[in-house]
């Protein structure tokens, strides 16, 4: 039993790294994408725009193709939605829940 309490407090110390070294990897995307969107002349607060998925997420829509109707067809407008081409033309939608009409919900 004290091998696998060993092999335990081992273990945490080693997750707690691995944790940090992912969100180090996280924070330098992030600074990078960042760096790139300025010196295109694009300023993207990431808490104000978010992808479709974490738009559903947030909003408790249930699937990825509703969002991606609703903006085909306008219900989000034009102005709510950006596509960042550099990035595998990634569309981000800014982070705002549209009033649900009859007709947005047959969609």
């Amino acid at each position: 039993m004290v091998v696998e309490g060993d092999n335990q407090m081992k273990a945490m110390p080693d997750l707690a790294q691995e944790i940090e070294r992912l969100l180090a990897g996280a924070d330098a995307a992030i600074k990078e994408a960042t760096n790139y969107l300025i010196s295109q002349g694009e300023v993207v607060d990431l808490a104000e725009w978010v992808t479709i998925k974490e738009y559903c997420h947030r909003f408790q829509v249930k699937n990825v193709e509703t969002v991606v109707n609703w903006i085909n067809r306008g219900i989000i407008p034009a102005e709510n939605v950006r596509t960042i081409e550099e990035f595998n033309n990634t569309r981000l939608i800014k982070a705002v829940p549209f009033k649900k009409t009859a007709a947005t919900l047959r969609s």
